[in-house]
């Protein structure tokens, strides 16, 4: 609220009075001193996959010294600057995961902690409704890394994404290593194959190709696997111990993770977050790992802006390509999903829109039949885990009734 000061002053014999603005105090600028360190300070940005790449990174360099790294995915700028205080000379390396909201986020984190690794692992439409829903709007913002990191540092990028391309890198004196599936990738995945529970493929390093593993589905983990083990083989990490660093590292909660249920119904959780791109690359993992009735419940992707429309009929029109049983959504912006949906083949039968969660369970529950395959996923203000708690009890109180029936017979 903007205060008024009246102030008088005599014309002649007659008064008058006039009001002025007074402008509010401007909140003085936090000035701060940009911690840079002598040892590896990798710093991760990007609109999908900050904190899988940060867990297999840190838990390869875990496993060759005591290193300091983001906790969870707590990426926002206060985050940083507490993190700025809990470096101690005993870390040998620090990896860090820098969000981004809004312009000027990335040139903070790096204020406050000036990386000279950098990897951003791709450009997506997370956010996007901050960016006057532009992809470029993102990119320059991402870009912020690359303008205020070590001038002379490593950057590490996505060869494969197109997006990325649109990131500025023409002023960039350090080094660039790229990774992908392609020609252009220094690091290069090859004989990708999805086994029972995780993926494995090739990488040649020295002209010799090496087989990795990592327990997790979906080629875009393929990405994040392959910046790990960029950066980490750079510093000169031995090819056994990148290979125990990505079999078992930390896996972020709710971001893909599989619930194997009774009757050979699997529960697909990506309940974190969700934008476009996520939300394509999970639909793919469902179509690859399913052998059932396949079932997309998606909620509002969020912060869209102005491309709420269009992005959610984006991810419509992927589904019915991607040939899914039935879908349900929830939420505002989720209707759009099935427009999109019903524009490019899925029948009405199979795709509705729900008017609460309550309408969504009920539906789910005729729906739980062997051998289905479940993606649950929705910004995180949908509480779309919700859902996946629900077909959990659900399941469970089933099959109790069943053993009781047996146990009755028998």
């Amino acid at each position: 609220m903007v205060r008024t000061r009246v102030k008088r002053w005599r014309v002649g014999a007659k008064s008058k009075t006039r009001k002025t603005a007074v402008k509010p105090k401007a909140t003085p600028v936090r000035k701060e001193k940009t911690l840079i360190l002598n040892k590896p300070v990798i710093a991760i940005t990007g609109s999908a996959g900050k904190t899988t790449t940060k867990e297999m990174i840190a838990s390869i360099l875990r496993r060759r010294y005591k290193i300091f790294q983001t906790a969870k995915n707590m990426n926002f700028i206060n985050n940083t600057r507490a993190n700025a205080r809990k470096i101690t000379d005993q870390h040998r390396a620090v990896v860090l995961e820098y969000g981004l909201l809004k312009k000027g986020n990335i040139k903070r984190h790096c204020q406050i902690i000036q990386p000279n690794i950098g990897v951003i692992t791709n450009i997506g439409t997370a956010h996007i409704g901050n960016f006057g829903g532009k992809i470029s709007g993102i990119a320059r913002a991402k870009s912020e890394l690359i303008q205020y990191m070590k001038p002379t540092g490593t950057l590490y990028l996505n060869a494969d994404d197109r997006n990325s391309r649109l990131l500025l890198t023409q002023k960039f004196k350090g080094k660039i290593i790229r990774v992908g599936t392609g020609k252009h990738a220094q690091y290069r995945a090859k004989g990708i194959r999805f086994q029972s529970n995780g993926m494995s493929f090739r990488v040649a390093l020295r002209n010799k190709e090496h087989t990795f593993f990592v327990p997790a589905f979906g080629e875009h983990n393929i990405y994040n696997a392959l910046f790990a083990i960029a950066v980490t083989h750079q510093l000169g990490c031995s090819i056994p111990l990148i290979k125990a660093g990505l079999q078992h590292y930390k896996k972020p909660e709710r971001r893909l993770v599989v619930n194997r249920l009774a009757n050979g119904i699997k529960v697909l959780d990506d309940t974190y977050s969700a934008n476009p791109t996520a939300v394509k690359a999970a639909a793919d993992v469902l179509a690859r790992i399913a052998t059932g009735p396949k079932i997309a419940v998606l909620g509002s992707m969020l912060e869209m802006g102005n491309y709420a429309v269009k992005g959610h009929k984006e991810v419509g029109k992927y589904l019915a390509k991607k040939k899914i049983d039935y879908l349900y959504t929830l939420g505002r912006d989720a209707k759009h999903i099935r427009t999109g949906a019903l524009q490019h083949g899925l029948s009405r039968q199979k795709a509705v829109h729900c008017s609460s969660r309550q309408q969504l369970h009920r539906l789910l529950a005729k729906r739980l039949q062997p051998n289905t395959t479940i993606l649950v996923k929705g910004s995180h203000k949908m509480k779309m885990d919700q859902t996946v708690s629900y077909i959990k009890r659900k399941l469970a109180r089933k099959n109790k009734r069943l053993v009781r029936k047996r146990n009755i017979r028998s």
